[in-house]
């Protein structure tokens, strides 16, 4: 008895969507609109006045951009170190550029939980921080060591003024964010980093 083989079904096509015709292309979208402003807030109920989120928003964004500005100065410190304690601090200054990129991502979403826009472009970063640029050639290590320690400064002077700030408008999770993770972190790595130009001698002349 002859074998026949059943007709296959119809594949059934999707729809377009909006009536376009279905295309494999990469489909680009039109630059420049922006759907929120850097300096506007959308309303998340998150108990805090629109006021408290802006100024909070604000004073976030300057800490950001601060540290958006750090973390690429001990990437650039990272790569261009040399002498004698080329091994150390090569090491220290990749692990504090680490830990200055996690302190980015966490501010940078605590602006977006605000409902602000967080700095995202380091473009953008270099306008808006108070840290002083770098030449573009390399320095030497002290010079290096110190460029970093004022930046830190720098830095730390805007944690603390936004501490002040986020708790008279009574953020907690900002305050605590900033004092937790921000202040603190950077405070030790000013520690780890100054010990490096203390003048002590490893031995004694005799």
């Amino acid at each position: 008895m002859p074998v026949t083989s059943k007709p296959r079904p119809r594949e059934r096509r999707r729809p377009p969507h909006n009536g376009d015709v279905l295309s494999p292309e990469p489909k680009y979208a039109k630059l420049g609109e922006e759907v929120q402003r850097f300096d506007s807030l959308r309303a998340l109920p998150i108990g805090l006045s629109e006021q408290a989120r802006s100024q909070s928003s604000e004073a976030l964004n300057r800490v950001l951009a601060d540290s958006t500005v750090l973390y690429h100065l001990y990437k650039k410190h990272h790569w261009l170190v040399a002498g004698p304690t080329f091994y150390q601090l090569h090491l220290l200054f990749d692990k504090h550029a680490d830990e200055q990129l996690e302190i980015v991502d966490l501010v940078a979403e605590r602006v977006q939980l605000l409902g602000g826009i967080a700095v995202g472009d380091p473009r953008h970063a270099a306008e808006l921080t108070s840290i002083e640029r770098p030449p573009d050639g390399a320095e030497d290590v002290p010079a290096m060591i110190t460029r970093l320690l004022k930046a830190h400064e720098a830095l730390i002077r805007g944690v603390r003024v936004a501490i002040e700030l986020t708790e008279q408008n009574k953020d907690w999770g900002s305050n605590d964010l900033l004092m937790s993770d921000v202040l603190r972190r950077n405070e030790l790595q000013v520690w780890f980093v100054a010990e490096h130009i203390v003048d002590i001698p490893l031995v004694d002349e005799e």
